[in-house]
């Protein structure tokens, strides 16, 4: 009764709905579970206590690939501490407050950082932030505002970077043709992707804001702390909102190496890490190998490697001791606490829409569209609708390129001469990572919470105007594909129509972005 149709959205929609309206992402997540536990047993007590703990929870946490995550998020936490006690980050801080003296400098570096970190949205997330932290809130921009930048550089990029984690994901979901020349071809017409940069560039470069991030820059500017913390004057919790205990002591010994090695060092391994588990080693070209990556494994080998060389580093350099090293591991574990439960809950989730099959109802309803010849040109449009509206409700792109990307590529017999294919393809890729960015319940917006240490439910409000303008101008450039198919065309208009969009918000003051 309840599988295989709309019922099969309602736990993710009644998580989504409760974390908007109460602020409150830990009873949300945990109440959407519940339902659909309860609509896959049938309203049965025992069924749905078996289905949540056994079939979700615990099988979620028994997956590889996803205690591969929690391990790299382990890992990154500890070695984020370690720069931390190490004096890596306050050296970086007052370096970067000599050289970028304005607050629209301080958003450009973020970004620019963002853009550079394209291998996988998960280090880029926690990276960036740990970086930028010291820089952005030297110039009194809001941890909301930051964990925007990260989150609009993550997915965002990674989607349009044929050396990622996500085009390696992208090609596995490609049969009948070669996946990366697909993706390849598909990148000009990732309005989304696109659109979100040109934003982020345009709002910092006219030193503009609206809606819900409006107040939490203004928060800042008048009170200099995050928005996240207004009505407390300790320090909270960046994803729940309690208090945390002091941070231990800083050395006095750091230096900006101390920061930038251990980052590149981690970049460095990480790549190391994917092609390793690509088969780079034995024999496959890099390109080969990164498509093949399992990204879960291979960041897990990297971060644990470039851990142990910065550990090494510190005791060389005499900035930490052995004994301050190992006691910034459980630390920066500890830290990480708040995203592996948020984390937890989000997948159990998404395994209760799987097991109703929200999958394959949405399926359907795609490939019923794409049957209507009359509606072929609108495909795009279309794909891109149901793409975002699936990857919000299940929290998860990768598994919307899985049931998205497969039917298109069947609706044109995988003829990569058929410009529609392509551009429908791109539709699908760019209308998951905007589904995502949206969502509370996603992965990586999760992550971006963490990594500027910014309570989550105010990064999802705050970002969701942003990314649904970003949407909006998208949607009608994928109407304008559909008919002329021609990134050349298509992709200037629309962020031609972006700008002058935001302009007219900013001269009018829509959406609560009116000067007091």
């Amino acid at each position: 009764m309840f599988i295989g149709n709309f019922w099969s959205l309602l736990p993710a929609l009644i998580a989504i709905a409760l974390a908007l309206i109460t602020k409150e992402v830990y009873s949300s997540l945990f109440i959407g579970i519940v339902v659909g536990g309860l609509l896959y047993s049938g309203f049965s007590f025992t069924g749905t206590i078996q289905h949540v703990f056994v079939d979700g929870m615990i099988a979620q946490l028994a997956d590889s690939w996803n205690v591969g995550i929690l391990i790299f998020l382990v890992v990154l936490g500890s070695m984020v501490m370690l720069m931390n006690r190490a004096g890596g980050s306050a050296a970086f801080g007052k370096w970067a407050v000599t050289h970028v003296k304005t607050k629209e400098g301080a958003q450009i570096a973020t970004i620019l950082l963002g853009v550079l970190i394209f291998i996988d949205d998960y280090f880029n997330c926690l990276t960036v932030g740990s970086v930028m932290k010291p820089l952005t809130d030297k110039h009194k921009i809001s941890r909301e505002k930051l964990a925007y930048l990260i989150d609009a550089t993550a997915a965002p990029v990674c989607i349009i970077a044929p050396i990622s984690s996500w085009a390696a994901a992208v090609t596995g979901f490609v049969d009948g043709a070669n996946g990366l020349t697909l993706f390849i071809r598909a990148i000009p017409y990732n309005f989304y992707a696109f659109l979100t940069l040109a934003m982020m560039l345009t709002l910092t470069f006219t030193k503009f804001d609206y809606g819900p991030m409006k107040k939490a820059e203004a928060a800042i500017k008048a009170k200099d702390i995050s928005a996240s913390d207004i009505d407390n004057d300790k320090t909270k919790n960046s994803l729940t909102g309690s208090v945390d205990q002091p941070h231990p002591p800083v050395s006095t010994k750091g230096k900006v190496i101390h920061l930038v090695l251990p980052i590149f060092t981690l970049i460095f391994c990480c790549i190391i890490g994917m092609i390793y588990t690509g088969g780079f080693f034995e024999g496959s070209s890099f390109i080969d190998a990164f498509s093949a990556s399992d990204a879960s494994v291979g960041l897990v080998y990297g971060s644990v490697i470039a851990l142990i060389i910065t550990i090494i580093f510190y005791l060389i350099t005499k900035v930490l001791s052995f004994e301050e090293c190992m006691n910034s591991i459980p630390e920066g574990f500890k830290s990480m606490v708040p995203a592996i439960l948020v984390l937890t809950f989000a997948w159990t989730l998404k395994s209760m829409t799987d097991s109703l099959g929200a999958a394959s109802y949405v399926a359907g309803l795609v490939e019923n569209v794409a049957g209507n010849n009359a509606l072929m040109s609108s495909l795009p449009a279309l794909v891109f609708i149901v793409g975002a509206f699936l990857a919000f409700a299940t929290g998860t792109s990768w598994g919307t390129f899985g049931i998205l990307i497969p039917i298109v590529v069947n609706v044109f017999d995988a003829n990569l001469g058929n410009e529609l294919m392509i551009i429908s393809i791109s539709a699908c890729m760019a209308g998951a990572v905007c589904g995502d960015h949206c969502s509370p319940i996603s992965d990586t917006t999760i992550m971006a919470s963490a990594g500027a240490e910014c309570k989550h439910i105010n990064h999802v409000s705050t970002q969701l105007p942003y990314a649904m303008t970003a949407a909006f101008i998208s949607f009608f450039a994928y109407l304008l594909a559909g008919l002329v198919r021609d990134w050349r065309i298509c992709l200037p208009a629309g962020i031609v129509l972006m700008v002058v969009y935001i302009l007219i918000i900013k001269k009018f003051g829509l959406f609560g972005s009116k000067e007091a």
